[in-house]
């Protein structure tokens, strides 16, 4: 088993394709254009990995926006057990997530799993898109799922709020990681929220430097060298636009052997809704 995994919290193509039809296995496609809300379902109904069942960023793994909680709010717990309970995912199957953005999406539903204490999540390699360059099985056929009970033993360790992060500013005992394009992290442009800027002392590592240059994930070795120069005693807390974004970074961390590794789910997007909370442009 182990040849298949180059990583504890993502699966290869081939890993999936040999174990595509054992029954104690979900497959949950999480495509999802931000801007273009019905595209990740149009493109499921259209194509899928046969057997995959469709989750949707908005509506089943977000809550409705309010006034805080940014713009993807964390769904609530019972809500989101009763979603996953209906997708035929249970507390003894082993959960596999797909998207074709990166793993953005995927990674969402994989930090969401994790937070409800359910250890085998994984984000499938590469996207739906390599699976099909390499020739791999898809359908339109949309399986109908068994419900199955998922209980939720929730990690609050995994999460930090707003009051918390404001707490810590300028403490030695984080390290605030912002996972946004540089551009962004800097104030320079912002295309989707109303300010511009990141949280004052956060340090900026983008994303999608997850990936090698086919779109793959690095290894273990990649994704430690992303983040040397972080001390490794020291708790840190990962955001980004909306806290979509942020948990590929959290996946990362976790490879790279990081222990204390906390989501600010409601990031940018919440942290500006607080007029009293600072603002910093610039590097760090």
């Amino acid at each position: 088993m182990k040849g298949w995994f180059r990583l504890r919290n993502v699966v290869s193509m081939k890993w999936l394709l040999a174990r595509m039809y054992e029954p104690d296995l979900v497959i949950v496609d999480c495509r999802f254009q931000l801007g273009q809300p019905e595209s990740g379902r149009a493109a499921f109904e259209e194509s899928h990995i046969p057997g995959a069942v469709y989750l949707d960023l908005e509506k089943d793994l977000s809550a409705p926006v309010g006034e805080h909680g940014g713009r993807h709010p964390l769904p609530d717990i019972a809500t989101l057990t009763g979603t996953l309970s209906r997708a035929g995912i249970g507390n003894n199957v082993r959960v596999v997530a797909y998207d074709d953005q990166g793993g953005a999406m995927a990674s969402r539903l994989w930090w969401l799993l994790k937070y409800l204490g359910h250890e085998q999540a994984y984000v499938m390699d590469e996207g739906f898109s390599a699976w099909v360059k390499a020739g791999y099985p898809v359908s339109s056929e949309q399986k109908v799922p068994i419900p199955s009970q998922f209980l939720a033993t929730v990690q609050h360790n995994m999460l930090a709020e707003v009051d918390e992060v404001r707490e810590l500013l300028g403490s030695d005992r984080v390290t605030l990681v912002d996972s946004r394009e540089a551009p962004r992290y800097r104030g320079e442009v912002e295309p989707i929220d109303r300010v511009a800027g990141h949280i004052p002392g956060a340090i900026n590592r983008f994303w999608k430097d997850a990936l090698d240059e086919r779109g793959a994930w690095k290894d273990a070795a990649g994704q430690a060298a992303r983040f040397d120069d972080l001390p490794r005693d020291r708790e840190l807390i990962v955001y980004c636009g909306s806290g979509v974004t942020a948990c590929p970074n959290v996946l990362a961390l976790q490879e790279a052997g990081f222990q204390r590794v906390r989501l600010y789910a409601g990031s940018w997007s919440d942290w500006i809704s607080f007029s009293e909370n600072p603002i910093a442009t610039g590097d760090e």
